[in-house]
C-alpha cells in the first residue's frame, strides 16, 4: 500500500536554530564584516575624574569670579592701607610695615582659597622643578643685570646693613628670610596660583585653552608689576626684569600644572640678589 501524506506537524529543534550573524562595516568603512561584533566607543563619563587643574573639574569650581573679585578687592585694600602707612608713619619700620600689610592682603584669599578646594596638580612637586628654579632663576638675575646696564652705567651692587661687623636681627629678617622665603611663596600663590588659576577657568570654556592661557599669563604679570611698582620697582629696567620674571613664573605653571616650580624660580632670582649683598658686606 502506498505511503499516504501525514497531516502531523513537523517537529522544529528549536535549539537548533541560529541567530542571524551581525553585519558590521570596518573600522576603515569598507565591506561589511559578518559575524564580527560591533566595536564599542569608550565615551567619558562628564563625572570621571580629572588628573589636572587645567581641564577643569570640580577641584577648580569654586576658582573663579568670585575669587578673582574677591583677590583683587583684599589686595587693593592692602595697597591702599600699607601706602598710607608708609606715607604718614615717620619710622624705620614703616617700609617694611607696609610691605607685611600688602603680604596679608594677598595671603588672605590664597588661605580662603585652598580651604574651599584644591586644584588638583597644582601643589605636586617634582625633582625638575628644582632644575627649572635654579637654571631659570640664575638667567632671570643674570638678563636683569644686563638689562640695568644697558643705559652705560654699571649695575648697582646689593649692600646690607652690618652693625659691628655683623648682620643685625632686623637685617637678616627683613633684607634675607623676607625676600627669599616669604615673597616667593606668597606672591607666587597669589598671582600665579590664585589669580592665574582663577582667571584661566574663568575663560578656558568659552575662548578655548590657548587664549584662556595667554590672558591669564598676560594679566597676572601686569597685576605682579603694577604692585611692585606701587611699592617702588617703578624704574624702566625693573618693569622690564619683573615682566619677565612673572611671565617665565606664569609660563612654567601653565606648561606643568604645577607651583612649585614657579616659586623656586622666584626664590633663586631674590636670593641671587642677596647673596651679593651678603657678598659685597663680607669683602667690605
Amino acid at each position: 500500500m502506498p505511503d499516504q501524506p501525514s497531516d502531523a506537524t513537523p517537529t522544529v529543534d528549536v535549539w537548533a536554530i541560529q541567530p542571524p550573524a551581525a553585519a558590521t562595516a570596518d573600522a576603515n568603512g569598507g565591506d561589511a564584516v559578518v559575524g564580527e561584533p560591533a566595536p564599542q566607543r569608550s565615551r567619558r563619563s562628564p563625572h570621571e575624574a580629572r588628573t589636572d587643574w587645567r581641564l577643569g573639574g570640580r577641584t577648580v569650581l569654586r576658582w573663579r569670579e568670585a575669587l578673582l573679585a574677591v583677590a583683587l578687592v583684599s589686595l587693593g585694600a592692602a595697597v591702599l592701607l600699607g601706602s598710607l602707612v608708609a606715607a604718614v608713619w615717620d619710622s624705620p619700620w614703616a617700609a617694611a610695615s607696609a610691605t607685611a600689610i600688602l603680604w596679608i592682603g594677598m595671603l588672605g584669599p590664597i588661605v580662603w582659597a585652598f580651604t574651599r578646594s584644591r586644584p588638583i596638580g597644582l601643589l605636586r612637586l617634582r625633582a625638575i622643578d628644582l632644575l627649572y628654579g635654579l637654571v631659570l632663576g640664575a638667567l632671570l638675575r643674570t638678563t636683569q643685570g644686563w638689562i640695568e646696564g644697558l643705559d652705560g652705567n654699571a649695575a648697582t651692587l646689593p649692600t646690607l646693613l652690618q652693625v659691628d661687623g655683623s648682620w643685625a636681627f632686623s637685617t637678616v629678617a627683613l633684607d634675607v628670610v623676607a625676600p627669599v622665603v616669604v615673597a616667593p611663596l606668597v606672591e607666587e600663590f597669589f598671582f600665579r596660583a590664585v589669580v592665574l588659576v582663577a582667571l584661566y577657568t574663568v575663560l578656558r570654556r568659552p575662548f578655548g585653552k590657548l587664549t584662556a592661557g595667554l590672558v591669564a599669563a598676560l594679566a597676572s604679570t601686569a597685576l605682579f608689576v603694577l604692585v611692585h611698582g606701587i611699592s617702588g620697582d617703578g624704574d624702566a629696567s625693573g618693569v622690564v626684569s619683573l615682566s619677565l620674571l612673572g611671565m617665565v613664573c606664569a609660563l612654567l605653571v601653565l606648561l606643568t600644572g604645577r607651583i612649585w616650580g614657579a616659586v623656586l624660580v622666584h626664590a633663586v632670582y631674590n636670593a641671587s640678589y642677596v647673596g651679593l649683598g651678603l657678598l659685597v658686606g663680607a669683602m667690605t
